[in-house]
């Protein structure tokens, strides 16, 4: 039996192994675990960055990537308590956003200022208990290569961004957004898709006349 398994299948000490790692009303890694533990269990590819002031709490017991050249901007919270957060080459986290595990971000996608993705909700399906003391609805969320997300957007659990999608700012995403699409809104909704055919973005709405939509910008645009 391997030391992880003791662990779990010991209540008294898995109780204080979880109390070492995190105290239980603040769930937030202990310093030991983000000095010591962290940067040998989590990987970092080469030329990635952390900004500054950001909250990092990931934790032992799940995956955190973070993947060749990609960035995560200041005052971004990082949180793998619920699942891994799997973060691709190239990506940048843009200032103040906050990624609740588990999250996939593909190769060269990207999230605007100020962007919520999680992977879960809270459950309130016991209408007599506090929805805090009730188990997590987790659903993974997927970013999909080369898919913007647009400043102060909302990504709820369970949701896919296909492939080169643009999310325009200020959207809420509650279902899938199927690859090589332009969605706004809240609830976010497509209003264009990609002709591969003609090599134009063509109007789903009927409305023509829509030419571009706000998405925010992020350094990986500005370098193109």
């Amino acid at each position: 039996m391997g030391i992880v398994s003791k662990i779990k299948s010991n209540p008294r000490l898995k109780k204080w192994v979880l109390f070492a790692i995190s105290p239980s009303r603040n769930p937030r890694p202990r310093f030991w675990v983000r000095w010591f533990l962290n940067p040998y269990v989590h990987k970092k590819g080469k030329r990635a960055s952390v900004r500054r002031n950001c909250r990092m709490d990931v934790f032992p017991w799940n995956q955190f990537h973070l993947g060749e050249l990609s960035t995560i901007e200041s005052y971004c919270v990082i949180n793998n308590g619920s699942g891994d957060v799997i973060i691709g080459d190239r990506v940048r986290v843009g200032i103040g956003s906050v990624i609740i595990g588990p999250v996939t971000m593909g190769h060269g996608s990207g999230l605007g200022q100020n962007v919520f993705v999680t992977g879960f909700n809270h459950s309130y399906t016991d209408g007599t208990k506090n929805s805090s003391d009730q188990a997590l609805d987790i659903r993974a969320t997927t970013i999909e290569d080369e898919a913007h997300v647009g400043s102060n957007s909302v990504l709820l659990a369970g949701v896919t961004i296909g492939k080169r999608c643009q999310i325009g700012a200020g959207s809420v995403v509650t279902k899938d957004i199927p690859p090589y699409s332009i969605a706004v809104g809240n609830p976010a909704r497509v209003i264009k898709q990609y002709n591969k055919q003609t090599g134009k973005w063509v109007s789903v709405t009927g409305d023509h006349t829509i030419d571009s939509i706000q998405v925010g910008t992020t350094e990986n645009e500005k370098a193109r």
